[in-house]
Formats: structure tokens, sequence, C-alpha cells
């Protein structure tokens, strides 16, 4: 994996919450899990009719997805409903893909490997993926000009700017490449912030993280298995072009946020809660993405 690629570190030991997986929690995770499938499985049946499905169906189709796994969806705000558009939001699960697609479908940036993706690379691939060889920086440049030509034929373009998932708490600053396609292509910018609460809508929770080396299943089976699992999903304002100058001022504007706490200050935390308890949680070392789809990286 070449050095310039974003990371994260953030891991499943040091900043992921577990959930209970006894009783009751086993049958209800297995259900949950059942309908993800069932619904996965329609997609990728019906993706081949593409343009033909109305916007409306696939947001809602998207909702489900999420609502399926025992997750509540919360979305404020609105987007552009036509028009080229780049959507752009901070990442943390898997559960974000469908997420920033219940705000307006599009077409997603995606790592290669996605391809091989048992049942999700089909989808991928049919729902019309860009994907992108984040390890050939020279392929870089020829990226963002076809990311440009989307934009400019009309087509709205999602990414995670980031460059790699982190667990919530903490997150990674915007890299600046996705963001000067938009600026070629003359379209908005419309930012979009993700955050899962615990407890029915109470504090922030790590559960729902795909990070570090956590594998698919295991992050399938924590969401499926917690209780009061919230997705907040809030659309800013739209930037509309000619407002900044360079991509530099333009992703420092969509990501708006001061910023987070380092993660391994989270992570020290929750070693100091724990000492003397059960999770005995240690700080994250850094970690190469190996959790949900990686994006573009900075220029």
């Amino acid at each position: 994996m070449s050095l310039w690629l974003p990371s994260a570190p953030c891991t499943p030991r040091a900043c992921v919450e577990t959930t209970g997986s006894a009783g009751a929690a086993v049958p209800r995770a297995v259900l949950r899990l059942t309908l993800v499938a069932i619904l996965v499985l329609a997609g990728v049946v019906l993706s081949p009719l593409g343009a033909q499905i109305p916007a409306g169906w696939v947001r809602r189709w998207c909702r489900a997805v999420v609502r399926a796994s025992g997750v509540r969806v919360r979305i404020t705000g609105t987007a552009p409903p036509t028009g080229g558009l780049l959507l752009v939001a901070n990442h943390i699960s898997w559960l974000d893909i469908p997420l920033l697609a219940a705000v307006r479908p599009a077409r997603m940036l995606a790592k290669t490997e996605i391809r091989a993706w048992p049942v999700a690379g089909a989808l991928a691939t049919r729902g019309g993926a860009l994907f992108i060889e984040r390890d050939r920086l020279r392929a870089l440049p020829a990226t963002v000009a076809h990311i440009a030509g989307e934009l400019r034929a009309g087509a709205a373009v999602a990414a995670f700017p980031e460059g790699s998932t982190w667990c919530g708490r903490a997150q990674g600053a915007f890299h600046r490449a996705v963001f000067q396609a938009a600026l070629d292509a003359g379209v908005p910018v419309q930012p979009v912030r993700i955050r899962y609460l615990g407890h029915a809508g109470g504090a922030a929770s790590t559960a729902p993280a795909f990070v570090g080396d956590d594998s698919l299943l295991a992050s399938l089976w924590r969401v499926a298995t917690a209780r009061g699992l919230v997705a907040e999903v809030e659309i800013r304002p739209t930037i509309l072009p000619g407002t900044h100058p360079d991509r530099r001022t333009l992703a420092r504007a969509a990501q708006e946020d001061p910023a987070p706490e380092p993660c391994w200050t989270h992570a020290a935390l929750v070693a100091s809660q724990n000492a003397g308890g059960t999770t005995g949680d240690r700080a994250a070392d850094p970690a190469p993405l190996t959790g949900a789809e990686g994006q573009v990286a900075a220029a």
C-alpha cells in the first residue's frame, strides 16, 4: 500500500463500542440481517433498470436498508434534486453509503477492490459507481477529470473526502482533490454531516464504526445486535459555484467543523475509564484502511 494513501488511527479495539449478543439479541440480529440481505439482493436484481427507477424509490430503498439493520434514520435539510452536484460527507461506517444515497441518488466514488465484494460489488457496479485506483498517484489527474466530466453532464457524484473511515468521535480532514472536480465543472457542493447516536438518540455511539482491521461481518453483527441506534444525517447549506477561489478553501468550507478531538485522546479516555473494568481497551496504532470504501486522496 502506498504511503500517500489516507489512513485513520481508529481501531475496533480502541475506539469501537461493543454490543450485547446474548439472549434475545441473537434472534433479533438474525432477523435484521436477513431483512438487509433481502433488500440488498432486491437492489441487485433491479439495478439494471438504472435511471428508469424513480429517485424517490431509490431514496426510500436506501433508508429501508439502514432501518432493516436496526438503525433509525433522521434526515434534516434538502439537497438540489437535479443537475450536477458533488455530495461530500464524513466517513464512519458502511451505513454511510445508503444514508448518502438517501439524500440524493448519486454515482459513488469507490476503490477498485469493492468490485470483488460479494453482492455489494455487483450492486456498486450496476449502480454506476466510479471506481478509482487509490494506490496510483499518477492516475489522480485523470480521475479528477473523469469526475468533472460526469458533473458537467448533470450527474450527482458522492464522495467521502477523508479518504478513510473514522470512529465518529474523531474525524479526519477533507482532502482536496475531489473538490477540484467541482471547481472545474462549475457545480455546487453539497456537504452532509453523518452522526450515529446510541440509546435512542442520546450520546454519540461508535458501535456502527467500520475502522482499521475490522471485518464487514463483525461490523454487520455489531450493528444488528445493538439497540437504540439512530443515524442523524444533516444536509448542510449548499455551496454554490464561484464562492470559493480554490480547492483548499472549498474543502475547508465543506467540512466546516472545528478540529475534532484526536482519536488517541478518546482511546486514552476509554482505557482510563475501564482501568480495572472489563474491556481492556488500549490506545490506537495507526492502521491502513481495510474497512468501508476509501475515496479520492489529497493531491
